[in-house]
């Protein structure tokens, strides 16, 4: 008599006692199968690192050997990755990483339905959250009027942002979209650059033009721009406005002082959204200033219809040695000052100087 246990999904199990534990047989889709395990199997490699079971595969059966908790952690773990491919998310190993962490995290999220959000699509390019954080941060975008991201780089704070922005664009939900970021290096008196004002501005406003030729077509974008639908500028020339049915974007936001921030956010206005993003470890004020981002977060936390997102190295999405890069400096910052990473205000400059004070 068969044990097996078909579920909803078309899968199939069966569980018997081994000497080495518990072994258990998932049956996979043909249709799904090519999908879990990668071209050339680079997604099962992953898996054979990361889950507690031992994996084999054989055909479209996928076997599961272990004790039972870290058999049963594995097949949900299989069970949430048939899930993602069948909703047509192609599988890479960095999902598999993230849909790992967070099951191990004990969250009770589906990682499937975390990372199969759809926010913007191009060309055959979808634009999604990766780690629970950032499905976190983009719900929390949906649901108030101003928002906080909070992180180290590669974390997709403007990244998401950004494409918020074009879709409340594309749906109406908005008028225009205002992007903004402060010019710390010149002192935001850009007039002793050389050249015109958008030649001395570019520089600085680069990174956001970069994911605007990712989410739109690079034709209409001047088009835009030159109608004010879009708009590129940097902080000091949002002084004075009042800015009503727009999505604002506040980059690098960590460069900014009180004064600024109090600045920027007053200019919200009827209909509008404001997100501002930044890493307070990253700060190059000059003359060691505070943060404005920093005092802000210590000063609004808890404001209805303010909501504070906070990514961690874990959220980034960029090579995976850049999470490592992330701690290991913050482990080194910390052990080189026995202090908090915040101790200074996350100012750079200002640990710059400290160190070479030190050194004299």
């Amino acid at each position: 008599m068969s044990d097996d246990n078909p579920d909803q999904s078309g899968q199939s199990s069966r569980t018997q006692p081994r000497r080495s534990g518990v072994t258990s047989t998932v049956e996979v889709s043909p249709g799904v199968v090519f999908g879990l395990l990668g071209a050339s199997d680079v997604n099962l490699r992953t898996l054979e690192q990361l889950l507690p079971a031992d994996i084999h595969v054989r055909g479209n059966q996928v076997t599961l050997t272990g004790e039972s908790a870290e058999v049963a952690a594995s097949e949900r773990v299989i069970a949430e990755l048939v899930d993602l491919v069948g909703r047509g998310t192609p599988l890479t190993p960095d999902l598999v990483r993230h849909s790992v962490s967070m099951l191990s995290d004990g969250t009770e999220e589906s990682p499937a339905d975390v990372l199969s959000l759809d926010i913007l699509s191009r060309r055959g390019k979808t634009i999604r959250p990766k780690t629970l954080n950032q499905k976190h941060y983009v719900d929390a975008i949906d649901t108030h009027t101003i928002v906080f991201g909070l992180g180290p780089a590669g974390t997709g704070k403007t990244y998401l942002a950004m494409a918020k922005a074009v879709q409340a664009l594309q749906s109406k939900s908005v008028n225009r979209i205002i992007l903004t970021r402060p010019a710390v290096e010149a002192g935001e008196r850009l007039g002793f650059l050389p050249g015109t004002l958008s030649e001395k501005i570019d520089p600085y406003l680069r990174p956001l033009y970069d994911a605007l030729h990712d989410m739109m077509d690079p034709e209409a974008i001047p088009k835009l721009m030159a109608a004010g639908v879009i708009e590129v500028a940097p902080l000091a020339y949002m002084r004075g406005r009042t800015l009503n049915d727009a999505f604002i974007i506040l980059d690098e936001a960590q460069n900014t002082t009180s004064e600024q921030m109090k600045m920027f956010l007053t200019r919200l206005g009827f209909g509008s959204k404001v997100v501002v993003t930044g890493d307070v470890t990253q700060v190059d004020l000059p003359g060691g200033a505070r943060s404005g981002l920093l005092a802000a977060s210590e000063i609004l936390e808890g404001i209805d219809d303010i909501h504070f997102a906070r990514l961690t190295s874990q959220d980034v999405v960029r090579h995976r040695l850049v999470a490592d890069i992330v701690d290991a400096y913050g482990r080194a910052e910390e052990a080189q000052r026995g202090l908090p990473n915040t101790a200074l205000g996350g100012n750079r400059a200002a640990r710059r100087a400290a160190s070479q004070g030190r050194r004299s």
